[in-house]
């Protein structure tokens, strides 16, 4: 089982780039982060990092190809690539809905799936020929090429996936894994990896190779209370882009969150964090002591054959920047990388 650090690149950048050349010292496999307007670009953060980092890869999760043209993100990946010495990889997805509403997209007439798996054929040409001929649906180039070159000989790209069974089926035939956002259940995890593993078997590929992510809320700390009080505090936020049939599958009926989301929608997220009840948030995040994370990533998570845990860390900052709430309780994220260095990691090898 790998660990990874998901960050949301909101704090000053000095804070974030010590905070990933720490998960690098403690051996984190990779740091991912969202590319996403709303944040602080994480290209250029990754950049800089790469320099003062040697051993984690680095790069988004997602990375949207509605707003985001796919040559473009190959380029930054290749670019990112040869500064960190062959340390890059991308997630792909058609994008934050949320997000794609504020630039006045209506994500289901984009075709999102389709396009999805056009744009990763584009970039898995364009990385690897450096050069493009193609007439698709969605895009098209005539002889495009470029010098942005990768170090490694494949560039590893994998799909987001949330709402099935298309989607993870295709992240198993067609990409080099999958990460799926937002879900806490053995249920969830079980439908997820039986899709991803058939998509895989058509494709001729041992579904146990590919790099099978679960992207969590995560939050921990000596003080049990406190950190599933900052998952509480985040989790309707992270809930709101989740398809109704995710929901079900983490044991949430999309009437109870419902008003959740519609408080956080106009603007109320003191009204959004009031209506998430702690069963709600229980649910949806990972949050409490180490030995309480590892328990439920142990049993919810581990067996289904996930193989990778992506923890998008909550802490006190991350709070009080999206909410104005302060915890201080809560333990900051330096603190939680530690944490799940020495007392969640070792569990699994």
């Amino acid at each position: 089982m790998k660990f990874s650090y998901a960050m949301l690149p909101d704090y000053p950048l000095a804070q974030s780039l010590e905070s990933i050349r720490l998960a690098d010292e403690l051996g984190f496999h990779a740091c991912y982060a969202a590319d996403e307007t709303w944040h602080k670009d994480l290209w250029l953060l990754f950049a800089a990092a790469a320099g003062r980092t040697e051993r984690i890869r680095l790069g988004p999760s997602v990375s949207p190809v509605t707003l985001r043209e796919p040559t473009l993100i190959a380029q930054a990946l290749a670019t990112l690539d040869e500064l960190s010495g062959g340390r890059a990889e991308g997630v792909l997805s058609s994008g934050n809905f949320g997000l794609l509403a504020q630039y006045r997209i209506d994500w289901a007439r984009t075709k999102p799936l389709s396009r999805v798996k056009e744009a990763l054929h584009v970039m898995r040409t364009f990385l690897d020929e450096g050069t493009i001929t193609h007439d698709g649906e969605f895009f098209s180039y005539d002889g495009l090429f470029t010098f942005a070159r990768p170090v490694q000989d494949r560039l590893p790209l994998k799909l987001g996936a949330m709402r099935g069974p298309k989607s993870f089926e295709a992240a198993g035939e067609l990409s080099d894994g999958c990460h799926h956002a937002l879900s806490y259940t053995r249920e969830a995890y079980d439908y997820a990896v039986r899709h991803i593993r058939a998509g895989a078997e058509r494709a001729g590929k041992d579904w146990r190779s590919l790099d099978i992510g679960a992207w969590v809320v995560f939050a921990t700390g000596p003080d049990s209370a406190a950190a599933k009080e900052a998952a509480r505090s985040m989790v309707g936020i992270y809930a709101s882009s989740m398809p109704e049939e995710q929901l079900l599958r983490n044991g949430v009926d999309p009437a109870e969150l419902k008003p959740v989301i519609d408080a956080l929608g106009a603007g109320d997220l003191a009204r959004g964090i009031e209506l998430t009840t702690p069963a709600v948030a229980e649910r949806l995040s990972v949050a409490g002591t180490p030995e309480e994370c590892l328990a439920r990533i142990e049993r919810d998570i581990a067996p289904s054959g996930v193989n990778h845990v992506i923890c998008a860390i909550t802490d006190r900052a991350l709070v009080k920047a999206f909410t104005g709430r302060d915890l201080p309780e809560a333990a900051d994220v330096d603190a939680q990388l530690r944490l799940i260095h020495d007392r969640i990691m070792p569990a699994f090898g």
